[in-house]
């Protein structure tokens, strides 16, 4: 297979993204507005897992936490360049799996940043824990982002081109 861009690759990546971000965007304004997290949590699905209402000022796991508003902006900007590259690699993707990855990715990081630029910080709500172990609360964006990288990682192992010999 070629390393050129890919018209299909694109148009899976750009469909991947409108769909998580959609998807992402409604799930969080129905938590909020209509299911009415932040009155009702905690919410038991099951002995491991929870409903909560958490807002996330920082990035993965708390990281770079940001109270301030030029620290939110920061954040903003470091999501919408690390997006611009993304959408660039998306752009000249080869492959289909490159472009899916890619897509889920960058919707999940664009409702990041709509988060972030409406009520200055991420809206999280599943919480998965076991005894006194307790995983991070996420969202679907993060889902997003997370399946993206782990389609990346698989097709940089498994799916790798055959070079020729040399």
């Amino acid at each position: 297979m070629s390393a050129t861009p890919n018209a299909k690759a694109r148009l899976v990546g750009v469909t991947a993204a409108a769909l998580m971000l959609l998807v992402d965007q409604t799930h969080k304004l129905w938590m909020l507005n209509v299911y009415d997290m932040p009155n009702r949590q905690p919410v038991r699905l099951a002995p491991f897992f929870d409903l909560v209402m958490a807002w996330n000022k920082g990035v993965s796991y708390s990281l770079l936490e940001a109270d301030s508003d030029l620290g939110r902006y920061g954040l903003l900007a470091l999501t919408l360049g690390a997006t611009a590259l993304l959408a660039w690699w998306m752009w000249r993707a080869p492959h289909v799996l490159t472009g899916l990855g890619l897509g889920l990715i960058i919707g999940g990081a664009v409702g990041n940043g709509i988060d972030r630029a409406a009520y200055g910080a991420v809206a999280d709500f599943f919480h998965f824990h076991v005894g006194t172990f307790s995983w991070y609360v996420f969202n679907l964006a993060d889902v997003g982002i997370v399946a993206g990288v782990a389609l990346l990682l698989y097709e940089s192992v498994f799916v790798a081109e055959k070079k020729p010999d040399a």
